[in-house]
């Protein structure tokens, strides 16, 4: 994606005028302007600067194109420490500011895993080292990702840890995730369930289907989805912890966490954009770059996922960024890594919602910046007087194609290679630092 990065740009006073203001957490919309001073927000509003800006700011005219509050991408895997030939820190960084993302939140699953407190201070010791984008982290629900013995949740979460989770990995037993949603109850924090019954999905590489069965390959069947996230809700009923199921892809999942919601239950989950603007086919003849985890789905799934977006079971939109080496998916299918290169992507195919009709462009914007930031509870997302001053420019109307050789990424492994696109991150803007502009 061409244009700069700019690690210590100066963040005096500025005006950004002539903007389309896009709030969702407010719900506004309308043609105005935004002042930032150092790393807050110091106005907003439609009828700001009506006249002109005053003496000694600098202007950005934004000549009226959209400005919204930055991406918070709440599944990023950043493979540093451990595999930093995949990505590391400052590579991730740099990739999350071009696609519009100023807060991401990194996944444990590292090496050494981030299961005590000198792995968050690392990630936030590495994060001020870069100065892009903010980076936030999940630390582990077990220690060692083992899924036997808890880690320290109220340390933890008293050093920076803003949820819990095993990852890639689903905390399947029962005694364990009963004990995490009670700890996470205690501290006022929530635990992130990969929903997929590791039994059923054991040694899968698709979907389970007609395609699964024309092409060779061994089958995950759908409900190994719907049966981790239906036996957890009952924890979560039992416990009242907060429960949080991350990449959610089938109807059936989806159907449960409507009805837990109805009945009251204190569930959120978030899907990515290949589950609403991909499936199965997408595989072709053994792509590799479509090997997710979890799979690509049946076309009904796909279009209960929008649904599910559209009416608001799904609170959140992410990356689910999980970068890849060639030597990882340059293999037989059966054999490659799942994962996708996904913070450049993010915005421009979520825009397909928005571009096709089925939500407005606020929503689309909320799925992407308040909600997920209200999810792990960190104050962004918005566009408010002293908010923190993390903002993106984008024309939402800008053609474009995925090129997965121009992705600022050191993996360029994507699904969406070829796919035309509408929308531009313009600019990108952390603590009031620009930190992206397109060439």
């Amino acid at each position: 994606m061409p244009g700069t990065t700019k690690a210590n740009a100066t963040t005096g006073p500025v005006a950004y005028i002539n903007a389309r203001l896009l709030d969702p957490a407010t719900g506004l919309d309308a043609h105005g302007a935004l002042v930032t001073d150092g790393e807050l927000i110091a106005d907003v509003g439609a009828k700001l600067f009506t006249e002109s800006p005053p003496a000694g700011v600098d202007i950005v005219d934004c000549q009226g194109k959209c400005l919204a509050p930055g991406l918070v991408d709440m599944r990023v895997q950043l493979r540093e420490p451990g595999e930093e030939h995949k990505e590391t820190i400052a590579s991730g960084s740099r990739a999350a500011s071009a696609g519009g993302v100023t807060a991401m939140i990194c996944l444990p699953n590292t090496d050494p895993v981030i299961d005590d407190v000198s792995g968050l201070e690392f990630i936030a010791r590495r994060a001020r080292e870069v100065k892009l984008t903010k980076v936030f982290c999940y630390a582990a629900a077990t220690k060692s990702l083992k899924g036997k013995e808890l880690t320290e949740v109220g340390l933890l979460s008293g050093m920076g840890a803003v949820g819990f989770t095993d990852g890639t990995r689903p905390l399947s037993d029962p005694v364990v995730l009963r004990r995490a949603l009670s700890y996470a109850r205690t501290f006022g924090t929530v635990f992130i369930q990969h929903p997929e019954d590791s039994t059923l999905a054991r040694d899968g590489a698709m979907t389970e289907g007609e395609t699964s069965m024309r092409l060779g390959l061994s089958g995950i069947p759908a409900v190994a989805e719907v049966i981790q996230i239906d036996r957890d809700l009952h924890l979560v009923e039992l416990t009242g912890g907060r429960y949080h199921v991350a990449h959610i892809s089938t109807a059936a999942g989806i159907d449960s966490i409507r009805r837990a919601k109805v009945r009251g239950l204190n569930v959120t989950c978030d899907t990515a954009p290949p589950y609403f603007a991909l499936n199965e086919n997408a595989i072709g003849d053994f792509r590799t770059f479509a090997k997710l985890s979890p799979p690509l789905r049946v076309e009904e799934d796909r279009l209960a996922v929008i649904e599910g977006l559209a009416d608001g079971t799904i609170d959140a939109i992410a990356s689910d960024h999980a970068p890849q080496d060639q030597d990882a998916k340059r293999v037989p299918f059966a054999q490659a890594e799942p994962g996708a290169s996904a913070l450049e992507t993010l915005l421009p195919v979520s825009l397909s919602l928005y571009q096709n009709g089925h939500m407005s462009l606020l929503d689309v914007m909320k799925r992407l910046t308040c909600a997920p930031a209200d999810v792990v509870g960190l104050p962004l997302g918005r566009l408010a007087k002293a908010a923190p001053a993390d903002l993106v420019l984008f024309d939402p109307d800008a053609p474009g194609v995925i090129d997965a050789d121009a992705l600022v990424s050191k993996s360029k492994n994507t699904p969406f290679d070829g796919l035309p696109v509408q929308g531009k991150v313009l600019r990108t803007v952390v603590a009031g630092r620009t930190v992206f502009e397109a060439a």
